[in-house]
């Protein structure tokens, strides 16, 4: 193993788990934005700044997460039979990404349809997705 693939390896978990981290902390925002009274346009105002701000950090680190990860794949061979399952899996991260802009879109409309409720269980997505990628990687199931 040479040094250089160890440093993409752990820049590679670095923005992974960076990417995350946002994805994990979105979606409560979204909760707490659910939640805010039609006439408290302060807290509205200050939960999207976040939300905003927290959308354009997380889809800078997506970036060389996902740079990283294919130099990986295709420059250092890493692979298996339990890549395919994480190359989806990866892909449906990438496609929750863009709907958290979605639906911060529809905060920012006021078009908002869902509860408060409905954004909790939103917010285990990103969780379960994180920990069948780690299975995958670290098990190698399959």
């Amino acid at each position: 193993m040479s040094s250089s693939y160890l440093w993409v390896k752990a820049f590679h978990i670095v923005f992974v788990a960076s990417w995350f981290a946002g994805l994990f902390y979105m979606p409560r925002i979204f909760v707490n934005l659910a939640m805010v009274p039609a006439d408290s346009h302060a807290e509205r105002e200050r939960l999207l700044l976040m939300a905003r701000k927290l959308y354009r950090f997380s889809s800078l680190l997506m970036v060389p997460a996902l740079a990283l990860g294919l130099v990986l794949w295709l420059v250092y061979g890493i692979g298996g039979g339990w890549m395919h399952a994480k190359l989806a899996l990866v892909l449906a991260v990438i496609g929750y990404h863009h709907v958290c802009r979605g639906v911060l879109r529809s905060f920012e409309r006021l078009n908002n349809k869902r509860s408060h409720k409905w954004f909790r269980v939103f917010n285990e997505v990103s969780v379960l997705m994180f920990i069948a990628i780690v299975v995958l990687v670290v098990v190698k199931p399959f």
